[in-house]
């Protein structure tokens, strides 16, 4: 018999355990939606628009879900009845929250988070990859930390190697706890990461379970930021030409 989301009880099963190798702090996002939008993100169909769409919606996803484990304090308030108005108790969000997107590809999944949490900070952290290391080239974390809570942001998690280094920014800069969201990650880079990291949530989309000896995830999505960004197209000189309109390249040229 089929679950309600496709899967038979023994794939549910397999998940479930694969899920729990991981540790009780990472969560695999098992939603039918949310498959279908990574398959959208990663097909070499996507245009940079639709990627970009594609992404703010699968992190408007995860994001709901990652921040479920936030609290909430009391807060009153009023209620409109009629031409009167009525007192009230409501609730809001109890933790100072930063967000911290990893440049560039991070910058995608921002406005979603935004629209989430639209009282929290945003900290940039721009790093990039040398000889599969990661190489810090900004960053704009306070000096102080007043926040409670960090989203760490990034499409991809491949090696594990830049997040973990971000993650460890954040430690040394102060705050209590540390939530990852990535889209997709492979298999050794969230094994190692939350090996590591025991005590940071992670929450991500799909797993991936190959890597190449450049350490791209395979199949994975291509150049996330490439492809935010459509920066592939910007020296084409004909790009605003009708295909039929565009010179014709041979082999040798």
């Amino acid at each position: 018999m089929a679950t309600t989301n496709g899967d038979t009880p023994a794939v549910v099963a397999a998940i479930t355990t694969d899920v729990a190798s991981f540790g009780p702090n990472v969560h695999i996002s098992k939603h039918p939606v949310l498959s279908h939008k990574i398959s959208v993100l990663r097909s070499s169909s996507t245009s940079p628009g639709e990627f970009r769409r594609a992404l703010r919606e699968i992190t408007f996803h995860l994001g709901y879900e990652a921040t479920s484990t936030l609290t909430t304090k009391p807060v009153a308030l009023n209620v409109p009845l009629g031409h009167d108005h009525i007192d009230s108790t409501g609730n809001k969000i109890a933790e100072r929250i930063a967000i911290v997107p990893i440049l560039r590809s991070g910058l995608g999944m921002t406005e979603s988070m935004l629209e989430l949490l639209p009282n929290a900070g945003v900290h940039h952290i721009g790093m990039y990859r040398q000889n599969l290391m990661p190489v810090q080239y900004y960053n704009r974390l306070p000096k102080k930390c007043e926040s409670d809570v960090a989203y760490v942001l990034d499409p991809v998690m491949a090696t594990g190697n830049t997040i973990m280094s971000v993650v460890k920014m954040l430690k040394k800069w102060g705050v209590p706890k540390i939530h990852v969201l990535s889209v997709i990650a492979s298999r050794d880079g969230l094994m190692k990461l939350a090996e590591e990291q025991p005590d940071i949530c992670i929450t991500v989309g799909t797993i991936d379970e190959k890597l190449d000896e450049h350490g791209q995830v395979l199949p994975g999505l291509g150049d996330a930021g490439d492809r935010l960004f459509g920066t592939d197209a910007i020296d084409d000189e004909e790009a605003l030409l009708h295909p039929s309109k565009r010179r014709k390249f041979s082999i040798d040229e």
